[in-house]
């Protein structure tokens, strides 16, 4: 079984959900621990930055599954 589109269609959810913290900025996820930190180091304009740099690297993560599995 091939698992690279799998992995892909994953990828791809995945930065579409870090688009949507970095995007609406939800009260639950954005005073988890880890982004409080980012917040404190980067300030909040750097942190949500940082979230979309994140996601296009996903995507194209994802893109790169899809090209390279083979068909069949």
């Amino acid at each position: 079984m091939n698992w690279n589109p799998l992995l892909a269609i994953l990828a791809i959810v995945y930065a579409v959900l870090v688009v949507f913290i970095a995007a609406k900025k939800p009260k639950s996820m954005w005073e988890m621990g880890k982004i409080k930190w980012f917040r404190k180091v980067m300030g909040e304009k750097g942190t949500v930055i940082f979230f979309y740099i994140w996601a296009v690297l996903f995507v194209v993560l994802g893109l790169w599954l899809f090209i390279t599995s083979p068909i069949g």
